[in-house]
């Protein structure tokens, strides 16, 4: 027996893997991963697999980043861990005035969180919270954009529109207020991206204009819908949006848990619109990919809600064992180094350009309706027919073609269903590139030459239109 067979056989024994059938695995593998390297991850038989989706998004430079280790080396040597509530300790002070200082202006306070989907949690609460201490309980509902994603707790799920994850929690969830998305692969024929997304906005100014008085914020991914298939729309949308919540006296919550920390092209995805949302919620690649951590910045005025006497019980009650934990700020903090000396947002657009020469040819595909990208996030959407967009149906799960096929070549491409995407690490050369436009180009090609596909293998984290 070889050794990815043994840890694969002791895996499948006790372990319940995420987002995942488990049956699947009874004929197709799992991959038992020894060690990382750069963009490389080895398995147990010493095969190699480009990382192309930077391990659910999180890991921007590379897997074993010999700072990071040992920035967190040190701190290990000095304390591993000790609570947030009446105590401090130096790395957690250091990486809020570094979040302070790169975020945009007006975001002064940092509260921190486990996880991403605990970060909106949190922003979730505190926005209602800072409405009843307002004096104004009835602003309780949130407004969320169709084909949206933000975790997967409850409150999180409900602001939410991903049904493959939702629907079968309808009972627990939030009464939330959904507007149509921008998304520009929706757009009709000939109009561009800025016209399309300036006119999905009239949805969400009714929306605010009819229940501004029971709204307490607006929730959205700016950019970049993820977990929606990578869809993307116009930054106009999101400065229209800070001038409506203005107006109208609504909280704006920017999810930028994936999109965050240079993936759009910017550090953050706000900055495309000049603005600063009330609060703004951090994840994912705010630790390099290493350890978890979230962040939510707000505003002066938001904290000044909440600040007062303790018998008033106007403090905001909320709280996560690790909040705040050192070897994670540790992390961060190596993170935010690194980002700062090696010039990386100017660096990423030589890479952002390489991957859109690499797949360029691939909007010509039969089988492709668009080859999207936002920074350093690209995205091609396989379908049925070309013309009319017309979606595979999603139980011939086309994405796990792709995703086999890659693995035999030494790539790790997840689909989100019949959407093929490169989200990598930031340490990725040109030719790493190429190599995964040639496997993604070969993948989509075997994919869409079949009639139909056979569901083998794990969801691989699709969306509800069309998952793998």
């Amino acid at each position: 027996m070889s050794l990815n067979a043994e840890w694969m056989q002791r895996d499948l024994a006790v372990l319940w893997h995420p987002c995942t059938q488990m049956k699947d695995h009874e004929r197709l593998p799992l991959i038992p991963i020894k060690r990382g390297d750069g963009v490389w991850l080895e398995d147990f038989d010493g095969k190699r697999y480009l990382d192309a989706v930077s391990s659910w998004w999180v890991n921007v430079f590379g897997h074993g980043n010999p700072r990071i280790n040992q920035r967190i080396r040190e701190q290990l040597d000095s304390l591993e861990h000790v609570m947030l509530a009446g105590f401090t300790h130096a790395p957690v002070v250091e990486l809020s005035e570094r979040l302070v200082q790169i975020t945009p202006a007006g975001l002064n306070k940092v509260f921190y969180a486990d996880n991403g989907s605990s970060g909106i949690e949190v922003a979730l609460k505190m926005s209602h919270h800072y409405w009843i201490n307002h004096g104004q309980p009835g602003k309780k509902r949130f407004v969320t954009l169709t084909n949206s994603y933000h975790g997967e707790t409850v409150a999180a799920m409900s602001v939410g529109d991903v049904a493959l994850f939702t629907d079968t929690y309808k009972a627990l969830l939030l009464d939330t207020i959904k507007v149509p998305s921008p998304d520009c692969y929706l757009r009709p024929a000939g109009m561009g991206w800025e016209e399309h997304s300036r006119n999905m906005f009239a949805a969400m100014e009714q929306t605010l204009a009819e229940h501004a008085h029971e709204v307490a914020a607006v929730i959205v991914e700016p950019l970049i819908q993820g977990a929606g298939g990578m869809r993307m729309y116009h930054p106009i949308y999101l400065t229209l949006l800070r001038e409506a919540c203005d107006r109208y006296g609504v909280h704006l919550i920017h999810d930028e848990i994936a999109v965050g920390f240079g993936r759009t092209g910017t550090l953050f995805a706000c900055e495309q619109a000049g603005i600063t949302p009330d609060f703004l919620v951090l994840s994912k690649a705010l630790t390099g990919g290493y350890l978890p951590m979230a962040a939510v910045l707000t505003t002066d005025d938001v904290y000044a809600a909440f600040y007062d006497d303790y018998a008033t019980l106007r403090a905001f009650l909320h709280s996560h064992t690790y909040t705040g934990n050192p070897l994670a700020c540790a992390a961060a903090l190596a993170t935010l180094d690194i980002f700062r000396d090696d010039n990386v947002i100017e660096a990423n657009k030589a890479l952002a350009a390489r991957m859109a020469s690499a797949t360029a040819h691939l909007a010509e595909h039969p089988h492709v309706a668009e080859v999207r990208q936002t920074g350093m996030a690209l995205a091609i959407e396989m379908v049925q027919d070309k013309a009319s967009k017309t979606a595979y149906p999603w139980q011939e799960r086309r994405g796990l073609q792709v995703y086999q096929h890659a693995l035999e070549r030494g790539a790790l491409l997840r689909p989100l269903g019949s959407v093929v995407y490169f989200l990598p690490p930031y340490v990725i050369t040109p030719e790493q590139i190429d190599f995964l436009a040639e496997v993604a180009t070969e993948g989509i090609d075997i994919a869409t030459r079949q009639s139909t596909r056979v569901s083998v293998a794990s969801d691989l984290y699709p969306n509800h239109r069309d998952p793998g």
